[in-house]
């Protein structure tokens, strides 16, 4: 499976911005797609994954300004990230795997990364 992910850029704090993750080969282990994220000497951090079936779930950091969703048809997972601070500049990685975890490593594939820079 390889994963390309798109999307980010530049935004100010409070802005939105969408960031794409593409998924090609062997989808159909792809059975959960995510977004994992890590700042500038931090560690990685769990954002948000979504099932198959549409099941998701959040960091605790994220609940309530970004949205997870997929077009299975189209092999996709899309993160709406709204109300952006500071806080959330970071590479975001797109990841895929058979099971549902808060663990980067719990997962298969990932992506390249995409920066996000959210500026005050």
């Amino acid at each position: 499976v390889q994963l390309q992910a798109s999307g980010g850029g530049l935004v100010q704090a409070g802005g939105s911005l969408r960031l794409s993750c593409a998924a090609s080969g062997r989808t159909f282990s792809s059975t959960v797609m995510g977004w994992f994220r890590q700042a500038p000497g931090k560690e990685r951090e769990f954002v948000a994954v979504i099932r198959w079936s549409s099941g998701t779930q959040y960091g605790d950091s994220v609940k309530g300004r970004f949205t997870i969703s997929r077009d299975n048809a189209k092999n996709t997972v899309y993160l709406q990230m709204n109300s952006l601070k500071p806080e959330d500049t970071a590479v975001y990685y797109c990841v895929a795997g058979p099971l549902l975890s808060v663990s980067f490593d719990a997962y298969d594939y990932w992506g390249q990364g995409t920066l996000v820079t959210v500026s005050s």
